[in-house]
């Protein structure tokens, strides 16, 4: 029988188990309810989906996935410190939740979970931005069918350069591959009071969804190294920006029908996409 509720509370577990943040592992534990009961309804339905929540920690968020009524809960977790905690409430539950030990970083989740997978997750600050390109790279090789939708938490500054619009001083490289795969939406924004300890810095949760096909359709490896060159100098015109490439910056431009006095952020997603794509058809 499902006793969830009759859990102790989490400030208690923490001490119980001696569960203390650890910097190095970028770790800031949610600890209001309804805070965590918040993110989980923007990740939406959660009954026939295979959850996959990254760091865990003493279970707050996962409380929430549970609650919500996940089909089944995978939680990875790398602090053997925290295991105590999550078998608590996995005996509370049962088969609802497999408690997965190991870096989120080296596991392949398309491999170790069942479809259909979403991703809910209070991302450590110091590698939340590797796991989403882990993950964007699992939807480019699987298609959509990787992952129904990830709401991950991340520094607002992060959060704010994946849904970045052209023109702003945030969009770049990460705006680009995430919209260009995902359509992004901005959901709430937290400050550090609503953490345990308290980080110095803002943060926001972010729901990604895979498209149905990419928005243009080129390689993912010539994507980025075109939009890397367009933003390696984002102040410099993209007719200076774009020399180096083995197409002239002057032709591939020509091509595309972009005008070389622009700069790579004023340009849109679909724009540099397609100015990628050139690039492609001319290698």
């Amino acid at each position: 029988m499902n006793t969830l509720s009759k859990l102790p509370a989490l400030e208690q577990v923490i001490q119980r188990f001696q569960i203390a943040t650890r910097k190095s592992l970028g770790q800031h534990f949610l600890l209001d309810t309804s805070i965590t009961d918040t993110i989980v309804r923007y990740a939406g339905l959660l009954e026939h989906s295979h959850v996959v929540e990254v760091g865990p920690g003493p279970g707050g968020l996962t409380r929430s996935l549970l609650k919500a009524g996940a089909k089944k809960l995978f939680v990875i977790e790398k602090d053997e410190r925290c295991l105590e905690a999550l078998a608590q409430i996995k005996e509370a539950v049962g088969d609802q939740l497999e408690i997965i030990m190991g870096d989120a970083l080296e596991i392949d989740l398309v491999q170790a979970v069942p479809a259909p997978r979403k991703i809910v997750a209070n991302l450590p600050y110091n590698v939340g931005t590797l796991m989403l390109l882990n993950w964007l790279e699992s939807i480019y090789i699987h298609g959509p069918q990787a992952f129904e939708s990830l709401t991950l938490m991340f520094q607002k500054e992060v959060a704010e350069r994946i849904i970045a619009e052209p023109s702003s001083k945030d969009f770049g490289r990460l705006s680009v591959i995430s919209q260009w795969l995902c359509e992004c939406r901005y959901d709430m924004e937290l400050p550090p009071t609503a953490f345990s300890p308290p980080p110095k810095v803002d943060s926001s949760v972010i729901t990604l969804t895979p498209r149905a096909k990419p928005l243009v359709d080129v390689r993912k490896e010539v994507l980025e190294m075109v939009v890397a060159k367009a933003f390696n100098q984002r102040r410099k015109m993209l007719r200076s920006s774009l020399k180096g490439l083995a197409v002239p910056a002057d032709e591939l431009l020509a091509l595309a029908g972009i005008d070389g006095s622009l700069r790579a952020e004023q340009l849109d997603v679909m724009t540099l996409c397609n100015l990628a794509r050139h690039y492609q058809d001319r290698m």
